[in-house]
């Protein structure tokens, strides 16, 4: 391999000739870059330590895949040395800067990567992620930071930070991009010890979706904060409802991956190499992974179960929430500063990142705005494991909704790409009483995710009763010949085929489920009567629904008397 000389701290390795094994395929024409802890055949693999430097005789499972459906891969990037950083200016090769400011950190520990897409200068990326590695640096670079559900993607032939936690992940300017080259990048390999053959959600989020907003945002700077305010307005645009969650936590979670023996993960990776060359780490990562030295067995034990016990309190948070909203990063911070106090600001990078691998939970890092100060800002969509095509899609359109450019190009954002997602099977009601908007059995209907459609009418062949010693109060519907009944008020709402069982037995009798004409001759599922049901009970057909009829039953008897 020729070297081409260059003194861009992004690039580690970039051949004269770039590699490419076919001309065709589907990401034919595109041109990318891996992080310098994957392996690529013939080239040196550093982790950003001169040390440690080899050549591996065969690609990562993930490059070859790339290479088989038609990339061209133009180079190796720098990082964060062993990738244990969220930086970028933790490697003895410099610091990579930001693409919007020279002064600035990229973000870490996929910084190289990160700054070649940002600049243009390839399609798209592959970087690593343990506790935001592939997230903090998209949002400090405004570009694409997909970190896939773990064990998605291969990481045979990458290098490990934390091998139970680690993701191979992408970056690109748009996620449409970063779509197309995920669908291919995937697929199970038993190689990998921690590879999975996860089922994908492949239907889009509700309509009303209800996003988790933590309630601790004191690590944002006032420009962060700012941003992140009017990302949810951006959010609440796309049809969802902000949810305000408890953060302590995830987080606790957060801290246990540096102070805990879960950090002996990180000794563990490069063991023998460390033993022997622990001079030729630069700090503060030497003291980093030396940290994991003084861990035993039994400390290991004891913050996995420590982890459990805080997973528990971190489900209950997703009882009112369909997926979560973060910052990406809370602040951006000069090279100097971090260099000064690389400890510190490195943490409060990760303050909203740490705690998603070891959650195992799926993250899309997108660009929603620049700060007011002119330097990019980003959200990241959080989902449990396998919503991974979900969060691809809503963030696809919160992305194109934010009128910003790609990446530190200037270029217009590309039309939106048709992504692999079914509409799921959904079924109408037509409710007529208790479970009408705001009456007491709505959340039998909320619940099961479904969502107000219309307010209408049935046709006029209807009338209406209120049964009586229901509780709660309950009305009956019951068809009549045509020219004896009236059009009656009805919403008509559906949800997910997959709920409606569990929904129509939760039905006490008299009532059901039958066919109902509405007014504009539709035909949808509905709430009828048994005819024996109605036998004496009042008919309160000439109020013309449900909440009419209530409405006047409340009112003083000298009211009505009037």
């Amino acid at each position: 391999m020729v070297q081409v000389e260059s003194k861009d701290p992004a690039w580690l390795h970039r051949p004269s000739e770039p590699l490419r094994t076919r001309e065709e395929g589907p990401l034919r024409a595109l041109r990318f870059a891996v992080k310098d802890n994957i392996d690529v055949q013939g080239w040196p693999t550093t982790a950003a330590c001169p040390a440690f430097a080899r050549t591996p005789t065969a690609h990562a499972t993930v490059v070859q895949r790339l290479l088989d459906a038609g990339a061209t891969l133009e180079g190796k990037t720098n990082l964060d040395q062993f990738a244990c950083g969220l930086n970028g200016t933790r490697s003895p090769y410099g610091p990579v800067p930001n693409a919007f400011n020279p002064s600035l950190v990229s973000g870490g520990s996929s910084s190289g990567s990160a700054a070649v897409v940002a600049r243009g200068e390839v399609d798209f990326a592959l970087g690593t992620d343990t506790a935001g590695s592939g997230r903090v640096p998209a949002g400090l670079n405004n570009i694409v930071g997909l970190k896939p559900s773990r064990g998605l993607i291969s990481a045979h032939g990458v290098l490990p930070a934390a091998q139970s936690l680690d993701c191979v992940s992408i970056f690109a300017r748009t996620v449409g991009l970063a779509a197309r080259v995920f669908a291919q990048a995937i697929d199970h390999d038993p190689q990998d010890p921690y590879s999975r053959e996860l089922p994908l959600v492949t239907r889009p989020w509700p309509a009303g979706f209800r996003f988790g907003v933590p309630d601790d945002l004191s690590a944002c700077d006032a420009p962060s904060r700012a941003a992140f305010e009017q990302a949810i307005e951006q959010l609440k645009a796309q049809g969802g409802t902000p949810v305000t969650f408890h953060y302590q936590a995830f987080a606790e979670i957060a801290d246990l991956l540096y102070e805990s023996a879960l950090v002996a993960e990180r000794y563990a990776a490069i063991r023998r190499f460390f033993d022997e060359h622990e001079a030729d780490v630069i700090e503060p990562v030497r003291g980093i992974v030396g940290r994991g030295r003084a861990y035993s067995a039994a400390d290991w034990c004891d913050a996995q179960v420590k982890l459990q016990a805080l997973s528990q309190r971190a489900r209950a948070a997703w009882k009112g929430m369909d997926l979560m909203v973060v910052p990406t990063m809370p602040m951006h911070a000069s090279i100097a500063d971090m260099q000064a106090d690389p400890v510190a600001l490195n943490r409060r990078l990760g303050a909203y990142t740490n705690f998603v691998n070891l959650l195992d939970y799926a993250a899309l890092s997108v660009p929603t705005s620049l700060r007011a100060d002119g330097l990019p800002f980003g959200v990241t969509l959080i989902a449990p494991a396998g919503m991974d095509w979900a969060l691809i899609e809503l963030g696809q359109r919160l992305h194109h909704a934010s009128g910003l450019t790609q990446g530190a190009t200037g270029e217009a954002l590309p039309p939106p790409e048709v992504l692999p997602l079914q509409e799921e099977a959904r079924v109408r009601v037509a409710v007529v009483g208790a479970h009408l908007s705001g009456m007491p059995l709505n959340s039998q209907l909320t619940e099961r995710e479904g969502r107000l459609l219309r307010t209408t009418t049935t046709s006029a062949d209807y009338r209406f009763f209120a049964l009586p010693g229901t509780t709660p109060p309950k009305p009956g519907l019951l068809r009549v010949a045509p020219g004896q009944g009236a059009p009656i008020a009805v919403e008509v709402w559906d949800m997910p085929l997959r709920h409606y069982g569990g929904f129509v037995a939760l039905i006490p009798a008299p009532l059901g489920i039958g066919s109902l004409e509405l007014a504009d001759g539709e035909r949808v599922q509905g709430f009828v009567c048994e005819h024996a049901a109605t036998l004496g009970a009042l008919d309160i057909t000439p109020h013309g629904g449900w909440r009419a009829y209530l409405a006047q039953a409340s009112r003083p008897a000298t009211a009505l008397n009037a």
